[in-house]
């Protein structure tokens, strides 16, 4: 970095401190708006200063727990890596999770990069990007008000794709993701990753991408089986069997994905059985099928974030569960659009929260799930479900879209 970004960091660190003196636990993204601003060639400099490269994971769904479980994999065969949190993935996040840790020198005490990155917000900053290896997860229909059209979301990663230098770890079963790979430039090496007709043949409502491939992968990364929180996934000559950190063949799909892209940027240093006791000993990202004690009580959080989210992790679910809490937030503009979802595997709802309550309360009574109580305000909602006996049953189980997700979180005093 040359010496005229140092106003700049200098001038980003200043407004961080300014940001959480002001609201504790704030200024995760305005930091890195201000540098962005003053400092344009900010992101792209750090960015291309370490010495094993850059990698970018993205894609509709999976990308921070694909993420997580790739830089732990990194981590376990000796690589210090840098990344960002998961709320992190767009350029200002990116900026400021950069200013947390870069030198006034413009280094970072780290071999490479593995940074997650919304579709939209990486296509932008995708010119400034050399990266090493992209790791393209899924496309599916998303975000009504931004990811809607999927020719869109291709579009936006085409030009993250477009940029690497060296390999596209990419979702072999899913064909628009397929067609991406086939305009990759011959010098560019497509690595896969899939499930086999086995495990598809066992997810009846597929995998909840927009379009999938007729045929299974013949080679690659394959996950010939998963059950709950277990995975079996065949990677070169070896058969791994490991745990996952949450339940459903999503995430086996994850694991399946971090480990193609660790293999391929560790190559002969890639230890199969290292690699998997890694993912095995690892903890959920926040809400995606996390388990953790809430006030003495077991609480398991689900995060739903498009209809085909929602699908795969009710499908998930134990049948035996006897208190699950629905929470749907702001953040879905027209509760209509969930209505695809089959939710009865639910079975009984005690209660329904967030500003879309009557909403998300309609459709399941509609689709023969008992709701209790509907109760938009969400704080009250949580104390009361917190405070029902034990279940028979199962574990109290949380499920939520992204705002209510946020406000559970603020208000039991939850660290990302």
């Amino acid at each position: 970095m040359t010496l005229r970004y140092i106003p700049a960091v200098l001038l980003g660190r200043a407004v961080r401190v300014a940001a959480r003196l002001r609201k504790p636990g704030a200024g995760s993204a305005v930091p890195g708006l201000v540098v962005n601003r003053v400092a344009p060639g900010f992101l792209s400099c750090v960015l291309a200063s370490f010495p094993d490269g850059l990698v970018v994971v993205t894609g509709s769904s999976g990308k921070s727990t694909t993420t997580k479980m790739l830089v732990a994999l990194l981590e376990a065969h000796g690589r210090r890596v840098f990344t960002n949190p998961s709320t992190a993935n767009i350029s200002q996040g990116l900026s400021s999770a950069l200013l947390e840790r870069v030198t006034l020198g413009g280094r970072i005490d780290a071999d490479m990069a593995v940074l997650e990155m919304d579709e939209a917000h990486g296509a932008l900053i995708a010119p400034q990007l050399s990266p090493r290896l992209v790791l393209l997860t899924n496309v599916m229909t998303d975000q009504i008000d931004r990811f809607f059209d999927s020719e869109k979301v291709v579009a936006f990663l085409a030009k993250i794709a477009g940029r690497v230098t060296q390999t596209v770890v990419t979702n072999g079963d899913d064909a628009m993701l397929e067609e991406l790979a086939a305009t990759l430039p011959a010098a560019i090496r497509v690595e896969r990753f899939g499930v086999s007709s086995t495990v598809l043949a066992g997810s009846p409502r597929g995998l909840g991408y927009s379009r999938t491939t007729s045929s299974r992968l013949a080679d690659g990364t394959r996950v010939v089986a998963a059950e709950g929180r277990t995975a079996t996934i065949e990677i070169g000559d070896a058969a791994l069997t490991l745990n996952l950190p949450a339940k459903g063949v999503h995430y086996a799909v994850d694991a399946a994905s971090a480990l193609a892209a660790a293999s391929s940027l560790l190559g002969a240093d890639f230890d199969p059985e290292l690699a998997a006791a890694t993912i095995g000993t690892l903890a959920p990202v926040f809400a995606r099928g996390e388990i953790s004690t809430v006030r003495g009580v077991e609480v398991e959080f689900v995060l739903v974030q498009n209809p085909a989210s929602f699908q795969l992790n009710v499908d998930a679910l134990d049948e035996r569960l006897d208190q699950v809490l629905v929470a749907m937030g702001s953040d879905v503009r027209d509760p209509a659009y969930f209505w695809p979802v089959d939710t009865r595997r639910i079975g009984r709802a005690r209660f329904i929260s967030g500003s879309k309550a009557a909403e998300i309360a309609l459709q399941l009574a509609y689709q023969g799930v008992v709701v209790d109580v509907v109760e938009p305000d969400i704080p009250t909602a949580i104390d009361a479900f917190l405070a029902l006996p034990a279940p028979s049953s199962g574990l109290k189980t949380i499920i939520f879209t992204a705002d209510s997700m946020r406000r559970t979180r603020a208000h039991l005093g939850m660290n990302s």
